[in-house]
């Protein structure tokens, strides 16, 4: 049985998937970013909602990928967890 890392691997060999994986990889990262830090605070859509403001249904088209979030609603979001907005540009792996 191939493991999700066994099958990315294999598929990252295709050039076509690879530029569109890593096209799509800074979206994948903020949506990774909001539920992580959100599980870790133990918190619900519908709890975060409550804390920000932010409506449940649009905290899960964040978290799901069909919205894209404005800096002004992460730093709501990071206000409402307690945290703070860290955004950074980093140099370019090569691959």
């Amino acid at each position: 049985m191939k493991t999700l890392d066994n099958m990315l691997a294999e598929q990252m060999k295709n050039d076509d998937f690879r530029e569109e994986y890593q096209a799509i990889q800074p979206e994948m990262d903020v949506i990774r970013a909001i539920v992580d830090a959100r599980t870790s605070k133990n918190l619900t859509q519908k709890e975060l909602a409550e804390l920000t403001g932010i409506n449940q249904a649009d905290i899960s088209k964040l978290e799901n990928g069909t919205r894209n979030p404005s800096v002004n609603l992460l730093k709501r979001l990071a206000d409402g967890m307690g945290m703070a907005l860290k955004i950074e540009f980093v140099p370019k792996q090569s691959i």
